[in-house]
């Protein structure tokens, strides 16, 4: 009985009431505007769900994120968006895996289900815009060779979607915002494919709801953040 009512208790009303309303957004657009690509539906779903479970400081999150780079990969190769199949499995799927093994080692007072939050300094944040800088030109140039749709767009995706694994990968709350702008630039990306094909509405209505809980993910973990000093 105790166990499973620390189950229930383990998510908020609010975490509980957002996750619901996400799943049955996506469900719904999916219903409406594709009815076909069951794999975009399968995507979103573990994609909702890994956004929760990061918003607690789960490590359980990057484990379905690895899932869901693996999925989105493939929805992006049915478009040509090379960028995000690239990005995806070639840099957030693994930068997940090592964000992984870096929240598992990071446990907040031995509770492996929430990771200790980290504050990264001055040298780090250079690190990360220098490497980021690198990225994005190198990235732009692959994107290019390959004849990406919707290029621009594309090599801003990868530079949002850099700075936010680094960032998961260093614990800092700021991952959440950096995914956040991802999803602002995916929501344009897969808006530009709805105008050639409407079953694309389920993908950008997807980010839509991405972005909502990478909001929330962060108002969280500044929380999480200020309870872990207080508790020093």
């Amino acid at each position: 009985m105790n166990h499973k009512k620390t189950a229930t208790m383990y998510f908020s009303k609010t975490e509980v009431t957002l996750w619901i309303s996400s799943a049955v957004l996506i469900v719904i657009s999916f219903c409406v505007f594709d009815r076909e690509n069951y794999l975009t539906l399968f995507a979103s779903l573990i994609g909702v769900t890994s956004l929760i479970f990061n918003a607690k400081g789960n490590p359980f999150g990057q484990f379905l994120m690895v899932v869901f780079s693996l999925l989105y990969g493939i929805i992006s190769f049915t478009f040509a968006y090379y960028g995000e199949m690239i990005t995806y499995l070639g840099m957030t799927m693994p930068m997940a895996v090592f964000a992984l093994v870096s929240w598992l080692k990071n446990p907040y007072n031995g509770n492996k289900a929430e990771v200790k939050v980290n504050t990264i300094s001055t040298k780090e944040s250079m690190l990360m815009w220098i490497l980021t800088a690198i990225i994005t030109v190198l990235f732009y140039f692959i994107l290019k060779y390959f004849k990406t749709a919707n290029i621009i767009p594309s090599t801003i995706s990868v530079t949002t979607s850099f700075v936010a694994v680094y960032l998961t990968f260093k614990r800092s709350p700021y991952f959440a915002l950096a995914y956040a702008a991802n999803d602002t630039i995916l929501i344009v990306l897969w808006a530009l494919a709805c105008l050639h094909d409407t079953r694309y509405i389920s993908v950008v209505v997807c980010f839509v709801a991405f972005f909502v809980n990478d909001i929330y993910g962060y108002i969280n973990w500044k929380k999480m953040k200020i309870r872990q000093n207080k508790s020093r």
